[in-house]
């Protein structure tokens, strides 16, 4: 097979898999470009919402590069003080002028070449042959039919009607359903971004600070003294313990705290009060350890719609973004921290007897030669080169969320601790 035949949009792709998978992100944007249209304001901002919730998932650089010319064209609207706010009247008013030059054009036409109008006569004859046209089909009466072609038809009619109520209830609790779940999903989106700000708040807070006990484990016989908590944390500490950290990533809505139990499910439909929740927590991998430090800190969280936790994750799959956004604030309760965005990544969650690099499974390098091993495969599957890179030795921050690409698919963000 030549290389022309896996090209799509002039981009050239290395296997089978990646040009067919391009070729559905072709589809879908063509899609896209049919059905919207990219000059009018209003339309390009709820495009650019839309991509933003991930409701379109792109497989590929062709999608990418689409998201891409959204976004400069968002930017090129900004630039010009066009917003969401006056998008829809400055289209109005591009209508209005489009509106006037056309009418202006049709006047001069019907100067230059006013139509034939049809003569009064003729106006006459078609208005008489339509009118007796429809007294024919209006006199039409039911008991103008035989009685068994009155019966069909009453039956028809009832069957018609039958159908009719039936379509209505099923809408109605389609309907009813539908509410009920954008109400119960809003419901938690509100709860969620109110309490989150709240305990923002509460963030180098003394209101629930208290002396600290001495906080020791015994590791291979060795007592090992824990670090006092952060004082900016203590408040957040004493109302939830479970607290292991806060994740911050500037000009995003990123800014949450991070949660850690015996295991991986509890913050999956939890919050920081431990209410039931469906947006869940932002929480560390239970086999991570923030002290003494794990080489690399797995994050977890959910792609939510509304765009919550890690819901605007995946905008790191523009590079533009990523270099915007590169740098990631994550403080443990003991220590605070940055790291510079490295590797950006899709994978999916395996079997366990697939022979293959799960990042998920990368907590502890125990050499050199592992760890190294680990960045290769991290740099061979990274979106894009960041030109950051990590020595053994280093710290590191892995941030996961679910990619709806592919079955049990996970996008995810690498980073290296730089101060």
């Amino acid at each position: 097979m030549s290389a022309d035949d896996l090209t799509v949009a002039g981009i050239r792709f290395r296997s089978r898999a990646d040009y067919e998978a391009a070729l559905r992100d072709q589809k879908k944007i063509n899609a896209i470009r049919a059905r919207i249209d990219l000059s009018n304001p209003g339309e390009l901002y709820k495009l650019f919402s839309v991509l933003q919730s991930g409701s379109y998932r792109f497989e590929t650089q062709l999608g990418n590069s689409f998201d891409d010319e959204i976004y400069e064209k968002i930017e090129d609207l900004k630039r010009q003080g066009i917003t969401p706010v006056n998008a829809g009247s400055v289209q109005e008013d591009k209508r209005k002028a489009t509106a006037g030059l056309g009418k202006r054009k049709r006047t001069a036409a019907v100067w230059e070449s006013p139509p034939r109008s049809p003569s009064l006569k003729s106006r006459g004859e078609t208005a008489e042959s339509q009118k007796k046209s429809r007294g024919k089909s209006s006199n039409l009466r039911l008991e103008d039919y035989d009685k068994e072609m009155q019966q069909q038809i009453l039956d028809e009619l009832k069957r018609g009607e039958r159908r009719r109520k039936i379509v209505v209830a099923i809408a109605s609790v389609v309907a009813a359903v539908s509410f009920a779940y954008f109400g119960i999903y809003y419901y938690f989106s509100a709860r969620t971004s109110a309490e989150y700000m709240q305990l923002a708040s509460l963030k180098g807070s003394t209101v629930l600070a208290k002396s600290q006990p001495k906080n020791e484990f015994s590791l291979h016989k060795q007592t090992i003294r824990m670090p006092d908590v952060l004082e900016e944390y203590q408040t957040l500490y004493q109302k939830n313990k479970k607290l292991i950290g806060w994740l911050k990533i500037d000009d995003t809505i990123i800014d949450y705290p991070v949660m850690q139990t015996s295991d991986n499910e509890y913050y999956l439909e939890h919050n920081f009060n431990q209410e039931y929740d469906k947006n869940g927590s932002l929480f560390l991998d239970y086999a991570c350890s923030v002290y003494p430090r794990s080489t690399n800190l797995i994050i977890y969280g959910h792609h939510m719609k509304s765009g919550q936790m890690f819901g605007q994750l995946q905008r790191y799959a523009k590079e533009s973004y990523g270099e915007k956004h590169s740098l990631i604030r994550f403080d443990s309760i003991y220590e605070k921290a940055t790291y510079q965005v490295m590797y950006v990544f899709r994978s999916q969650v395996y079997n366990d007897d697939d022979f293959v690099f799960k990042y998920y499974q990368f907590i502890d390098a125990n050499s050199e030669e592992e760890f190294n091993s680990y960045m290769s495969e991290m740099e061979e599957m990274s979106l894009y080169d960041t030109g950051v890179t990590a020595s053994y030795g280093d710290s590191l921050l892995t941030l996961s969320t679910c990619d709806n690409s592919q079955t049990d698919g996970r996008f995810v963000v690498v980073a290296k601790r730089i101060q």
